[in-house]
Formats: C-alpha cells, sequence, structure tokens
C-alpha cells in the first residue's frame, strides 16, 4: 500500500474522521486534488466497507471546459461503479444577483449542492479534497482581509457543513503537500483535469498562489509552510480557549463583562453578533465594546446596542432624512452674524496679505474672501455632495470623509455645511476648511468664520477631529 494511502488512513482513524459501513459522498471536481482523494477512499472502502457516492458541481465559468470537466467526472464513476450526482449553476449571474462575488457565489452554491445531494442520498458525511497547501493560501488570504485568530486558524479536518449544520465535512488529506498529491497521481497512474482558472490573475487566491508565496519561499525562508501551519495550529489552539472561557461565561455570566480579558470580550461580542445573524467584523465588534449603551446603525432602520453585560440587542431607529433647510448669507459691510439649525454664526471681512497668519481659536476658521465671494448658503449635507479638504489633492465624497471620522449615521445630517453661490463647499461644521478657500500668499481680503452652537452638538466636535496645518 502507498505510503500515502497509508498516512491518510492514519489520519482518518486518529482523528475519528469516518466510521466503518459509512456512506460518504466525495465531492469530486476532476482536478488532481479530488482525483487523489477519491482513489485513496476507493482503495480504502473495501477494508472499512464504506459506501462511496461521487458528486460534481458545474459552475458553468469555463464554458466547454467546465461541461468536459463533467464528463470526465462521469466516467470515472461510471468506470468505478459508483453512484454519480451532478448539479449545474450558472455562478456569475447568481453573483449579480446576490451582489457578491464570483468566487463568493461559486462556493455558497457548491456547498448548497453537496448538502443537497448528501440529503436526497441520506448521507451525513461529505469528504472534501483541501490539503496543506490550501491551508497556506488561506492563511494569507484570510490575514489580507483581517480575519482574527479563530479565522487564522484555518479549516478544521472535520467541520458543519456551511449550507446544513446537520452533515459534517471531513478533509482527509489536510496534512498532505500539493506535491505529495502530484506525485501520488504520477506513480499510480491517477488521471486528472488541469483547470487552466486556477492560473488566473483575476482572483487573489491565484496570485497569493503563484506570485505571493513563491516570493516569500524564495527571499525569505523556504520552510514557509512549516512556519504557517505551526503558527495556524498555535492561533487554533488559542481560539479554542478562548472559546472555551468565553462559552462558560456565557453559561454563568461571572466575573462582568467588564472585568474580562479583551479577547473574551471580543469573542463574546463576536458569537452574539452570529447569533443576531450579523457579519461581525472587527470595527463593529469594538464600536459595541468601547461603547455600551450606545446605538450603532447597522442598515437603515436597524441599530445595534451593548447593554454592557456582553448581551447585543437590536434597537429600531426611525429613518433620517436630508435636511432641506438653508440660509443665506450675504458678507455685506465688515461683519455679520446670524443664527441656522441650532448654530450661532459671525463673520468679519478684513484686508490684509497672506502671509500674516491668524492665530488659530476654537470656533473659528480664516478663509481667502475673494474665494468664497459675497453671497453663500448655510444648509446641511444633501446626496452626492463632495468637498475637498484642506490638504487634500482632490476632492471626496462627504459621505466618505464622515465614514472615515467614524461620524454616527443620525449624526451627518445635523451638521451644517458652507456653499458658495455656485454651490462648492468651504466649509463643514467639525472638519478641515476647504482647500481652495484657505489664505495663501496672495490673499487681499480675509474672512474671518466663527460659530457655536446654542443646542448640544452632535458627537463629532472638534476636540475630536484633528484639522490639517494651514
Amino acid at each position: 500500500m502507498s505510503d500515502l494511502v497509508q498516512r491518510v488512513e492514519a489520519s482518518i482513524r486518529e482523528r475519528s474522521l469516518l466510521k466503518r459501513g459509512q456512506p460518504i459522498l466525495v465531492a469530486v471536481s476532476g482536478g488532481v486534488d479530488s482525483m487523489v482523494l477519491l482513489e485513496i477512499l476507493v482503495r480504502l472502502a473495501p477494508k472499512y466497507r464504506w459506501a462511496l457516492h461521487i458528486a460534481h458541481f458545474n459552475h458553468r465559468l469555463r464554458g466547454r471546459a467546465a461541461d468536459a470537466d463533467e464528463r470526465f467526472v462521469r466516467r470515472t464513476a461510471g468506470r468505478l461503479g459508483l453512484p454519480f450526482i451532478t448539479e449545474h449553476t450558472d455562478v456569475r449571474r447568481l453573483a449579480r444577483q446576490e451582489k457578491t462575488s464570483v468566487e463568493m457565489a461559486a462556493r455558497q452554491a457548491r456547498h448548497a449542492f453537496l448538502a443537497r445531494a448528501a440529503s436526497k442520498q441520506r448521507i451525513k458525511t461529505i469528504a472534501l479534497a483541501h490539503h496543506a497547501d490550501d491551508q497556506v493560501e488561506l492563511f494569507f488570504l484570510r490575514l489580507l482581509r483581517g480575519a482574527g485568530s479563530r479565522g487564522l486558524a484555518g479549516m478544521n479536518w472535520s467541520s458543519p457543513s456551511p449550507a446544513d449544520k446537520r452533515l459534517k465535512l471531513v478533509r482527509p488529506l489536510l496534512d498532505c503537500s500539493k506535491a505529495d498529491l502530484t506525485a501520488f497521481a504520477r506513480a499510480a497512474r491517477v488521471r486528472f483535469r488541469e483547470d487552466a482558472s486556477n492560473a488566473s490573475p483575476d482572483i487573489l487566491r491565484n496570485r497569493i498562489r503563484c506570485e505571493l508565496l513563491p516570493m516569500l519561499n524564495r527571499d525569505y525562508t523556504p520552510a514557509l509552510s512549516k512556519v504557517v501551519l505551526r503558527q495556524m495550529m498555535i492561533l487554533g489552539d488559542e481560539a479554542e480557549l478562548i472559546q472555551s472561557l468565553s462559552d462558560h461565561w456565557r453559561r454563568k455570566s461571572i466575573p462582568a463583562f467588564a472585568t474580562l480579558a479583551r479577547a473574551c470580550q471580543r469573542r463574546i461580542l463576536h458569537d452574539e453578533l452570529l447569533g443576531l445573524g450579523i457579519t461581525p467584523d472587527f470595527d463593529l465588534v469594538e464600536r459595541l465594546r468601547t461603547a455600551p449603551g450606545r446605538n450603532m446603525i447597522v442598515e437603515p432602520g436597524t441599530a445595534l446596542r451593548h447593554d454592557g453585560s456582553g448581551r447585543v440587542h437590536r434597537a429600531a431607529v426611525r429613518a433620517v432624512a436630508y435636511n432641506d433647510d438653508r440660509r443665506l448669507v450675504k458678507f455685506k459691510g465688515r461683519k455679520g452674524q446670524g443664527t441656522f439649525a441650532g448654530l450661532t454664526w459671525t463673520w468679519e471681512a478684513s484686508k490684509g496679505a497672506g502671509p500674516r497668519w491668524p492665530r488659530f481659536a476654537r470656533g473659528c476658521e480664516w478663509f481667502d474672501a475673494d474665494k468664497i465671494g459675497m453671497d453663500a448658503v448655510l444648509r446641511h449635507w444633501q446626496a452626492g455632495d463632495r468637498f475637498q479638504p484642506s490638504g487634500l489633492g482632490a476632492s471626496v465624497k462627504l459621505q466618505d470623509l464622515f465614514i472615515n471620522q467614524k461620524i454616527p449615521r443620525e449624526h451627518r445630517h445635523e451638521l451644517v455645511v458652507a456653499a458658495t453661490a455656485s454651490g462648492e463647499i468651504w466649509w463643514v461644521e467639525g472638519l478641515r476648511i476647504g482647500e481652495k478657500f484657505k489664505l495663501t500668499p496672495a490673499t487681499r481680503r480675509r474672512l474671518k468664520w466663527g460659530w457655536q452652537r446654542v443646542e448640544p452638538a452632535p458627537p463629532n466636535n472638534e476636540s475630536r477631529i484633528p484639522k490639517a496645518r494651514r
């Protein structure tokens, strides 16, 4: 018996991946990985009395090549005398409908098919051909996307199906390298088909496989796979410990949530969000963790609130509409004042050359009066508004600035915006002044603009938002 077959058999026994006499659905794409897995399971099946079924999913992504893959796997099943199940899905159209990436749509559709096929045949276990190289690629893929320790730990030898938790996915090749599988296929004369899309640079995983990993192996450490796999094992063990501590706390709620280690706090809130059907990204978890009692809007009309004791609740909020109120300001004479939307404002015009910079004062900004003109409009943020803050080379969406400054959605509509008569924004309450309207050595008339809130200010105070140097 081949060394690789013995290794896989040992992994299956040691980790109790498969039981004697059970039916197994084997996911076979036709590539070298899945064809080697099928060959190994076929060799072991008589010893363990396994009933193998072959499942093949046609993503319809590669035209005639994809159909040829399906015919190849169908012929293989016929040669082996094994039941064959297949299904077709236009994954590109599905991705457009779901507004997701083709890669993500393919993964979801594939798992859904495998779950349907297994359930129809009354099979509880699905065998997948993921291997050690897949683990290393997944580590860097998730690292670049900002995953935590649980995500960086990679795939488990066995796990519930994401499409049906009652079904178990097993990965018997997880400690075998791609080179091991290719060498076995060559020695055992296992036929397989090459997937040209595996080299496409349009897919991030392919760029990691074909560009990043070879560079790291060549220029940094030839033992990259060994180092990464060891790190993944450590992260997995630590994530398991954190999960255990968090689960224990959820049963007891002792000690107080605020006294727990930050890692446990994050895991508890992470699991709370999953329970609410919400993707638990790091920024959302941290906002909830560090601001208990505050509503965090996650979608129109829906907010989340951490009650401070480790529980996250949904909170309904009214949708905030754009405010069309506005006030015309005429810079006639030397000075003027007024109020608008809870803001008291003053202005004063003066002559003076640009190089003599005025001293900074809170609630006060200086502008080139000639660039603003004689008329201005005070209003609120409107859809499509763009603004070029001082120090920035181009204008950006005002909405993007609010997001970057972490200004809550419900408070963005309360801020006051000042625009020229032609509609160009030169000042936004609490943000930097407009780049095109700042003082320069060529300035001949200055506009001193002052403001003070007479109503409680929204939580984007100037003390929280850094100003660029003029």
